[in-house]
Order: C-alpha cells, then sequence, then structure tokens
C-alpha cells in the first residue's frame, strides 16, 4: 500500500529536482544505480527529464572522448 501512495505523490506533482535527475543519469551510466532510485525514477511524473539529460550526458561524454583522442594525437 505504500507503493500506491508514493506512486500517487509523484504522479500529483512531486517533480524530481535538476540535481536528482544527474545522480541517477550519473549513476546509471556507470552502472551503480540502487533498485530502490531506480524505482523512483520510474515512477515519477515524466519520462522527458530522464531522456533528456541522457542525451545530454551522452553527447558530452562523446565530445569529451573527441577532445581527448584530438590532444594526444597532437602531442605525438
Amino acid at each position: 500500500m505504500t507503493n500506491v501512495s508514493e506512486t500517487e505523490n509523484n504522479k500529483n506533482g512531486n517533480k524530481p529536482g535538476i540535481l536528482k535527475i544527474m545522480q541517477s543519469v550519473l549513476a546509471g551510466a556507470i552502472g551503480v544505480q540502487s533498485n530502490r532510485r531506480r524505482e523512483e525514477d520510474f515512477s515519477s511524473h515524466s519520462p522527458w527529464p530522464y531522456i533528456i539529460a541522457g542525451v545530454l550526458f551522452t553527447a558530452i561524454f562523446v565530445a569529451g572522448l573527441i577532445v581527448v583522442v584530438q590532444l594526444v594525437i597532437a602531442n605525438q
């Protein structure tokens, strides 16, 4: 019964903050996200903040790798 009320609270406007979204995306990318946190994420109001944060994280990560590779190649 507790899970139902928590889910209803999330649907009633309990939006996750930017810090919580960033923590969830980083933990998911590394692979260390707890089951409780994953359930909170999936019961949140909308998946769009997580999708946008995931795409931005991936783009920044790939851009960072490209920069590092370019720096290593330029120094050879």
